[in-house]
């Protein structure tokens, strides 16, 4: 057999993560995990999405798995593997709740038929292919062993032999006096005579038109008692071809292949973001894979968005705003500052989930993007007082920033979304200044979203990204964002908005 083991990753010894990162819900990768996990639950897909790759191998062989898959006919291909593997799961449950001996072995015999079908369909589809990405040449070669293999031969030989045999029986049942009689078909004796003919002319008669077509939904079921008896008897007369199953269902019991069904399950991953980014791609919006480095912190992106909000946007038919970031040389932190509403937390947003969506190895929202490979991704956003701690908020909101800064290392990303809102604007600015020290004394990539516009020129690694604003209507949001100096209009609009005396404000006091 091959080495290959898994299509997601290169270790497929990697244990999976089952609960979701702490900034999972800042950055709404909470939304986008649920809605991709969400459209395949039986397939349990939320542990991949909780659980980061850490190497750039490792990214790069999905990346490459990706690409083919942007082949219809490579998609195709991996839902017919599903669709036969569910086939043949739905089989094996029917199975499961089945009473009766022969009941049972037919629906495993059916479920083994379905596999056998799935798995020789996806290596054809795969030898015709000829897929360029590591991961699906290495499952090409591996289905080509496995279907070569003594195991699986004797599998698909046996199935196929006991259900040419099972489709061979044929028998006659007597009904007369409440009882049935199970008889070898065409005995020859008068109580065989097939009466089909007879009935329907009798009834011929009372035909007025064509009549209505009804749709009846019908699915499988299992057998009734008698049903069950009438098999039992069947087996009798046949007990070659029932022995052959009997010895079937013992002799595959298992007979699934632990790596097939695994990537089969791993490759929904793939297949499920894709079909989730496809309403956004559809409406025009850019979808890269991120260029990821492990040593330089010179990172950018083109035609950056927010992919929670943008899916929700894109259903709505509203615009979704496109941003670019850059940093160069020793620059590190953005200080991103602009009137309230602007755009500023949906930027510090769309930055961590680039980053920790290129670590998935996934195409990230954008049309060019180069990213830094971070150990970790920390995130400080505004929370509601919390009563059982006995806490204010401005001391929970220093707790939680030493927390990160005691976790940091210099290859760690931070988001900070207005921290110290709570207190003087003096407190709040020397608490930030002695964070922002901090950062930049770490050598952090930090985003730090403040009403504070002293901060975007904090130092030499700072760079100011300010909301854009229109100078005929300055009210109006735009939710782009300039790289350049601060206005010092933030803070004020903050007051402004705290004590009501912006425009909107004004506006409404004067018409009431």
């Amino acid at each position: 057999m091959c080495p290959f083991r898994s299509i997601l990753f290169l270790d497929a010894d990697r244990p999976l993560r089952h609960d979701a990162p702490d900034f999972f819900h800042d950055l709404n990768l909470d939304q986008i995990a649920d809605a991709v996990a969400g459209s395949r639950r039986e397939y349990d897909l939320a542990p991949f999405f909780y659980t980061a790759l850490d190497d750039l191998d490792a990214i790069s062989y999905r990346q490459e798995v990706l690409r083919d898959l942007e082949d219809e006919a490579c998609v195709g291909s991996m839902e017919a593997l599903s669709s036969g593997m569910r086939i043949m799961r739905d089989h094996l449950r029917m199975m499961e709740e089945s009473y009766y001996v022969y009941e049972k072995e037919r629906w495993f015999l059916a479920a083994a038929e379905a596999y056998c079908a799935a798995v020789i369909g996806l290596a054809d589809d795969l030898r015709a292919l000829a897929p360029r990405s590591r991961g699906l040449r290495a499952w090409r070669e591996y289905l080509a062993s496995y279907i070569a293999s003594a195991s699986f031969t004797a599998l698909r030989l046996d199935a196929s032999r006991v259900a040419a045999g099972l489709s061979s029986v044929r028998y006659d049942l007597l009904i007369r006096d409440g009882r049935i009689t199970v008889l070898p078909h065409g005995g020859g004796t008068d109580h065989t005579t097939d009466y089909t003919a007879a009935v329907s002319s009798v009834f011929a008669k009372f035909r007025s038109g064509a009549g209505k077509k009804r749709a009846i939904e019908s699915g499988p079921r299992h057998l009734n008692h008698v049903e069950a008896q009438i098999l039992d008897y069947v087996a009798r007369l046949e007990a070659g071809v029932f022995a052959a199953l009997d010895e079937f269902f013992a002799k595959h019991a298992g007979y699934e292949d632990d790596t097939i069904v695994r990537s089969e399950r791993e490759i929904q991953f793939y297949l499920a973001y894709l079909e989730y980014i496809e309403r956004c791609r559809h409406a025009g919006l850019d979808f890269c894979h991120a260029r990821l480095s492990a040593t330089s912190k010179e990172i950018g992106g083109r035609g950056m968005f927010d992919l929670a909000l943008a899916s929700v946007l894109v259903k709505d038919r509203a615009t979704v705003v496109r941003n670019d970031f850059f940093l160069r040389g020793e620059e590190r932190l953005f200080v991103v500052t602009g009137p309230n509403h602007g755009g500023k937390t949906t930027f510090a947003r769309t930055f961590g989930q680039l980053h920790y969506l290129a670590r998935l190895g996934l195409p990230v929202p954008g049309s060019e993007a180069r990213l830094f490979l971070y150990d970790e991704l920390f995130t400080h956003f505004e929370r509601e007082e919390d009563a059982t701690t006995l806490r204010g908020r401005l001391q929970d909101d220093l707790i939680r920033m030493r927390r990160i800064l005691d976790r940091a290392t210099s290859r760690s990303i931070v988001i900070i979304n207005e921290m110290f809102a709570s207190t003087t604007l003096r407190d709040a600015r020397f608490l930030s200044e002695r964070i922002l020290a901090e950062i930049s004394r770490l050598d952090l990539i930090a985003v730090c979203v403040t009403f504070l516009d002293e901060l975007s020129t904090f130092d030499a690694k700072t760079v100011s990204m300010v909301s854009a604003v229109d100078p005929a209507d300055p009210a109006a949001r735009s939710f782009s964002f300039e790289r350049r100096p601060a206005d010092g209009l933030a803070y004020a609009l903050a007051i402004a908005e705290k004590y009501r005396v912006t425009y909107e404000w004004l506006k409404r006091r004067i018409a009431a």
